[in-house]
């Protein structure tokens, strides 16, 4: 007979918090603040896709925190054949990063997926992100009570995929991974990351599309999340 779950991982970016939204609301504060000539729903068309192609080489360690913070804004200015020197390059990264956390906005049904779980699950999250610029968010957000473990790529040493950062979580949760889940947006982090390691896993497909592995379980809501838990 199959063991029941009782831990639940959740991925944060992308899943949880907005991150699309408030990275839009954190670079038209940036942009304006410093006077750069773009218009920011222009800039974010830009952005989103160069971003996604630079946290890919990340993932695979092809390219440092760093080259990814910098080069994904060099990029998308010279896609915009905006002219930006590598001073100002280097105060709207470090300013990104500062402003970012103070926006908050989750996706539909956080609170309320999160309550009815909470009295039946232990919860846990397992993030890429950086370790304070999580945490920060977390608390912001008002998320941080409804967790028992914050698992990063910083403290586990390596990011999702890899195997060692979910044996780092699940260790730090003391939990079973047997009895485990992973919840998160991403097919090759979250997903076959977290079967890799043993676990089950949930995509959350916020906006549907065809799988090529029929067999992934998957919700365009969280609130949809009830159907498996």
């Amino acid at each position: 007979m199959k063991a029941p779950i009782l831990d639940v991982f959740f991925d944060l970016d992308h899943t949880l918090w907005d991150f699309e939204k408030n990275s839009a609301m954190t670079f038209e504060k940036i942009l304006l603040k410093n006077n750069i000539p773009v218009d920011p729903v222009e800039f974010i068309r830009h952005y989103s896709p160069i971003n996604y192609k630079y946290w890919d080489l990340f993932l695979d360690d092809k390219i440092s925190k760093d080259e990814m913070r910098y080069g994904r804004l060099i990029d998308t200015f010279a896609a915009l054949n905006v002219q930006v020197n590598q001073s100002a390059v280097e105060i709207l990264a470090d300013e990104y990063i500062q402003y970012l956390p103070d926006n908050n906005h989750l996706f539909e049904g956080t609170f309320e997926l999160l309550e009815y779980l909470k009295p039946k699950y232990n919860l846990h999250i397992i993030t890429n992100g950086f370790h304070d610029l999580q945490n920060y968010k977390l608390d912001n957000s008002k998320l941080t009570p409804y967790f028992k473990t914050v698992t990063n790529s910083e403290s586990a040493g390596v990011k999702k995929p890899n195997p060692i950062i979910y044996e780092f979580a699940l260790r730090q949760a003391n939990a079973n991974r047997e009895q485990s889940i992973m919840i998160g947006d991403c097919i090759h982090a979250d997903v076959c990351g977290a079967i890799n390691c043993g676990m089950e896993a949930i995509l959350f497909n916020e906006i549907p599309q065809i799988l090529e592995d029929q067999t992934i379980r998957q919700v365009n809501h969280l609130l949809d999340l009830k159907t498996y838990l």
